[in-house]
């Protein structure tokens, strides 16, 4: 059974009309386990890829395709890569989702295509110029619920940052499918932004304090 109704497949094409060039949704699952989302991740990318000819997916098995999990730094599924493609080959921006992008997150996912397939961060100057510095790799996690609508933003501008500096990838995770994960970390309330394992703070912030944590994390 579709997961996107007719209705959501006609506004998301139009969404991605704004497409300039094209991109691929590689995506991790585990046919075997315990990946509860796996099978409803890997239907929505599908369903989605056919919504645009600028847009593919490429479906990969977390257990027999390592290469490409190592590849990708993939090591939790669902997991899902927004890539662009420049001249035939693919470019890895470090644009990371762990879990199902449903609910509000599915709004960031058509934001992160968009903005991959334009190559415009649209982040301030300023950030910009400071990501032009950085010589040292960053993580930045932000934790979400399907449910939180200031969770997005805070996804997108982890995801702004990744593809603005090959120094930081940038990672969605859904904390109620990854629990080890969200205790380990404390997470009480979300969106919550970690960064490098060091630097946190709860809430949908602006790309300057988003500075800052990465200051403080290096």
């Amino acid at each position: 059974m579709p997961i996107l109704s007719e209705q959501d497949k006609q506004a998301i094409r139009e969404r991605l009309q704004g497409m300039a060039n094209p991109v691929k949704i590689v995506v991790f699952v585990q046919e075997l386990g315990d990946c509860q989302y796996c099978p409803q991740t890997r239907e929505l990318m599908t369903e989605l890829a056919e919504l645009s000819d600028k847009l593919s997916v490429e479906v990969k098995n977390l257990v027999i395709d390592k290469e490409d999990a190592e590849l990708y730094d993939i090591d939790k599924v669902p997991a899902i890569a927004i890539v662009g493609i420049e001249d035939g080959k693919d470019v890895d921006y470090g644009i990371r989702f762990f879990g199902i992008p449903a609910g509000y997150e599915f709004a960031a996912l058509l934001e992160d295509i968009l903005m991959v397939s334009n190559k415009q961060s649209g982040l301030p100057e300023g950030v910009k110029n400071y990501l032009k510095t950085l010589d040292t790799p960053v993580r930045i996690m932000v934790f979400v619920t399907p449910t939180c609508p200031y969770c997005p933003n805070a996804v997108f501008t982890a995801h702004q940052f990744a593809l603005e500096s090959d120094k930081v990838t940038g990672m969605m995770i859904e904390a109620t499918e990854f629990p080890d994960l969200s205790n380990r970390f404390e997470v009480r309330a979300v969106p919550k932004i970690v960064v490098n394992e060091k630097a946190e703070i709860e809430g949908a912030v602006p790309p300057e304090v988003f500075v800052d944590l990465i200051k403080q994390s290096i």
